[in-house]
């Protein structure tokens, strides 16, 4: 009877690829230690992936020489970096004191309902995310909304924001149409 082979721990397949690896360390001349590349290498692999899997703050941390809790407590601060894929086009409705006075809670309800999704989530398409956000800093556009491609939307009522899913429904800004 032949002697049976050692079993082999499962290898992790690396998430972060090696042209990635090379755009995060080609910021470590630029920063005063790797540490401070944590959050632009969060938003490296946001960009990339579309979000931020466990797998991927092992990889970063790896790269930056710190422990994954490090990157995960970086990323959980700011909120920005979700751990499961989201939409195409991801949108915060602004909940803050000067856009709830002026009907942002009902505009994110209005919106979600719209979309039949629930705020966090990503509509069955793919195409949208929506969520709430604390402050978006625009509070001249309340209530206001801001997608993850730079665009504003505001002072909005529920038609704004139905024009608003309509042009979001068509992806992000800086894609190129499709034709």
């Amino acid at each position: 009877m032949p002697a049976e082979a050692p079993s082999r721990p499962p290898q992790k397949i690396a998430i972060l690829t090696e042209p990635l690896k090379e755009k995060i360390c080609a910021l470590f001349p630029r920063y005063p230690s790797k540490r401070a590349v944590t959050l632009p290498a969060l938003h490296m692999v946001h960009e990339h992936l579309r979000c931020v899997p466990i797998q991927a703050m092992a990889e970063i941390a790896e790269l930056l020489e710190i422990s994954p809790a490090e990157v995960h407590d970086t990323m959980s601060f700011y909120g920005f970096f979700p751990q499961a894929p989201i939409g195409d086009v991801r949108v915060w409705v602004c909940r803050s004191i000067s856009c709830m006075l002026r009907g942002g809670d009902e505009l994110l309800e209005h919106a979600c309902k719209r979309l039949s999704i629930h705020p966090g989530e990503t509509t069955p398409d793919g195409k949208i995310t929506v969520e709430f956000a604390e402050c978006l800093g625009i509070c001249d556009h309340a209530p206001a909304a801001l997608a993850d491609d730079g665009r504003v939307y505001g002072p909005l009522d529920e038609a704004g924001v139905d024009a608003m899913l309509d042009e979001l429904k068509k992806g992000r800004k800086d894609e190129a149409p499709h034709i």
